[in-house]
Formats: structure tokens, C-alpha cells, sequence
């Protein structure tokens, strides 16, 4: 077995081994909180720093000057405002927003680029990831580990045509990134429920009855008694899963279960700091107008009230 064998093998062990049979499995798809901090500016900017420029990042703007904090947001709006225009719009912020908090997915597109674009020509083809990914299943079409190499390199191959928009099987960056991670495009989401269908689908009727909702999150283990928040969930897919009451759940309404049409934090975030910094009342920012109100949107050490603290003692 070589690396890239074992480390899949890892991957997909690690991924059983955490699926301990009275834990709940979530398959459902939702939108991640800005920040974990309380929004009430009345308080403090903490939730509009980490929803402005991801959390980690936020950090690394306390420890700055508030010379260095304009003179890098400055930089940041030059980046937003995508048409060059000026002006940074509520959609322009809103954009920015979801990329900063889904910096991760970006980070990780990177590391895996790496190790596909083996021609270097900054493109990725199908038969370079099928290589990359499959070659040790290519030189040897039965392992002896028992996983279905052929079949999840088919079901890959499928993924990567869809992400592939021009159909020439060779990917772009953005195209990659929407192979990998296809949760995050409007255009993938079909392939996402159709390869959820086949996971938990396990009489390959086309359809997801009770039992194999339930069993796709729970595993009864020889345990007669069922856990609470199983038979909550019996009464959620009766109730609201299964909306046509035939007692499965169809491709419709699958999608309604793991896509969910959630609250856009993110517009709402990106309006509320528009709201808060538009000097003429015009419903677009300007570069001036951001960095008037700086502390808004990113820290420094004069807005880390425990920075101030020690700077306080020590002086």
C-alpha cells in the first residue's frame, strides 16, 4: 500500500470510526454563524470584526496600531469593490464576507491544487486527478483493504463533469473548488443531493423511506431501546421531511432536508455596516467612508480593551 492508499484508507476509517452508532450524523447543509460573539455594538465591534474579516484574521488586526488597521483595511476595500468604481456596495460587501468566513475552503482548494495540477499549467484535467487521486487502483484494480475504488472513482468522475461547466474535463481553480467542495455553489447542488440519495438510499428505489433515514444517522448495535432524540427525529421525517405524506422522501424534498433555505447573515451583516458608516446617505461606502469608521470594522490595539489594559499598567 502506498501513501496515497493508506492516507484514503485513514481518511475513510476515520470517518466510521466517528460515526459511533448513538451519535446523530448531520447531513443537513447550513450556513455557519459570522461569529461566535454577542452582536451588540452598544458593547463592543467584536462580532462585526470576525464577521468582516474571518475570525482568526480578526486577531491579528488587535495587535496592530490604528495607523496599521486604516492603512490595511484600505487595502482589504480596494480588494471589495470588484468593479473598480469607488464605491463598495451592499453586494460587493456581502461577498467579501462570505469569502472571508470561508477562507478554510479557499486554504484547502490551495493544498490540494498542489498536488493535481501535476503539469504545473494551472489547470487541473480529470486524468491528472484520476492519477493523483486513483493511480495505485489503476496498477492494482483489487485491492485487498475492501473499499470500492472503482466505484468512487466513477462517482468522482461524475462530480468533477458537473463542476466542469465547459465540458472539456479540464477544471479551473473555481471549477475545482466547486468539485471539492460542491455544497457551496448553486449549480452543484443537484449532485449533492443525488450522491446523498445513493448513500442512505439503500434498496436503490430512488427514495428514502423512514428506515433508512434513520438508519443512515443511527445504528441499533443489539440496543432494543432507541435514544430520545431518535424517535424526535421519526417524528420530524413524518411530520416535515416527508411532505407528500407517501412515506419517503423524494429528490424535492430531500434537498429541503440537507439545503435548507437559511437566513442570510451575511447580507444582513453587510447592510448593517452600510447602515452604520454611509456618511451621505447614498447606500454605497466609499474608501474614506470605511476607514472613518475603521474601528467598525476591524480591531487595533486602541479597540482591544485587554491590549488597553496592559498598556494602562504599564504606563
Amino acid at each position: 500500500m502506498d501513501l496515497r492508499q493508506f492516507l484514503m484508507c485513514l481518511s475513510l476509517c476515520t470517518a466510521f470510526a466517528l460515526s459511533k452508532p448513538t451519535e446523530k450524523k448531520d447531513r443537513v447543509h447550513h450556513e455557519p454563524q459570522l461569529s461566535d460573539k454577542v452582536h451588540d455594538d452598544a458593547q463592543s465591534f467584536d462580532y462585526d470584526h470576525d464577521a468582516f474579516l474571518g475570525a482568526e484574521e480578526a486577531k491579528t488586526f488587535d495587535q496592530l496600531t490604528p495607523e496599521e488597521s486604516k492603512e490595511r483595511l484600505g487595502k482589504i476595500v480596494s480588494k471589495i469593490d470588484g468593479d473598480k468604481d469607488g464605491f463598495v456596495t451592499v453586494d460587493e460587501l456581502k461577498d467579501w464576507i462570505k469569502f472571508a468566513q470561508k477562507r478554510w475552503i479557499y486554504e484547502d482548494v490551495e493544498r490540494q491544487w498542489k498536488g493535481h495540477d501535476l503539469n504545473e499549467d494551472g489547470l487541473v484535467s480529470w486524468e491528472e486527478y484520476k492519477n493523483a487521486t486513483y493511480g495505485y487502483f489503476l496498477d492494482d484494480p483489487d485491492p485487498d483493504d475492501g473499499f470500492n475504488y472503482k466505484q468512487m472513482m466513477v462517482r468522482d468522475e461524475r462530480r468533477f463533469k458537473m463542476a466542469d461547466k465547459d465540458g472539456d474535463l479540464i477544471a479551473t481553480k473555481e471549477e475545482f473548488t466547486a468539485f471539492l467542495h460542491p455544497e457551496e455553489y448553486d449549480y452543484m447542488k443537484d449532485i449533492v443531493v443525488q450522491e446523498t440519495m445513493e448513500d442512505i438510499d439503500k434498496n436503490a428505489d430512488g427514495f428514502i423511506d423512514l428506515e433508512e433515514y434513520i438508519g443512515d444517522m443511527y445504528s441499533h448495535d443489539g440496543n432494543a431501546d432507541e435514544p430520545e432524540w431518535v424517535k424526535t427525529e421519526r417524528e420530524q421525517f413524518v411530520e416535515f421531511r416527508d411532505k407528500n405524506r407517501d412515506g419517503k422522501m423524494d429528490k424535492e424534498e430531500t434537498k429541503d432536508w440537507i439545503l435548507p433555505s437559511d437566513y442570510d447573515h451575511a447580507e444582513a451583516e453587510a447592510r448593517h455596516l452600510v447602515y452604520e458608516s454611509d456618511q451621505n446617505k447614498d447606500g454605497k461606502l466609499t474608501k474614506e467612508e470605511i476607514v472613518d469608521k475603521y474601528d467598525l470594522f476591524v480591531g487595533s490595539q486602541a479597540t482591544d480593551f485587554g491590549e488597553a489594559l496592559v498598556r494602562h499598567d504599564e504606563f
